[in-house]
């Protein structure tokens, strides 16, 4: 099993900044890929960023490529997903995901994730 626990959302103005944190834990050594999606009221389960669990390549959604940079500690097991010029449009819930197989071209297909988190609300005001 691996756990996820996300922390560091909150209410913040448009045009802030915001640093979410993932942790992970349990059979950390299964992990292959882990992603932050995000899911506003009464819309899908949106890909955001996606990175390899042993380094390399980071991939980011189109909506917030720019303003978004994922990154991982590997010492502490945990990945952060910093968020600048926030927009009130990126108000959502966001989830971390773990993927214990090689999906990197299914990185943005919620099902092919085999553990979540249970989210922080991030809420951008205008």
């Amino acid at each position: 099993q691996v756990q996820l626990v996300e922390s560091g959302g909150g209410l913040v103005q448009a045009g802030d900044s915001l640093r979410l944190s993932c942790a992970v834990s349990g059979r950390t050594f299964n992990v292959r890929f882990l992603s932050w999606f995000r899911q506003a009221p009464g819309k899908e389960r949106q890909f955001v960023a996606g990175i390899r669990w042993s380094g390399g390549n980071i991939y980011y959604a189109d909506s917030v490529k720019g303003r978004v940079t994922c990154s991982r500690d590997r010492a502490k097991n945990t990945v952060y997903l910093l968020m600048s010029t926030l927009r009130p449009e990126d108000t959502a819930t966001y989830y971390c995901a773990a993927s214990v197989g090689a999906i990197l071209s299914q990185r943005e297909v919620p099902d092919a994730y085999n553990y979540w988190g249970q989210g922080t609300q991030v809420t951008v005001s205008s």
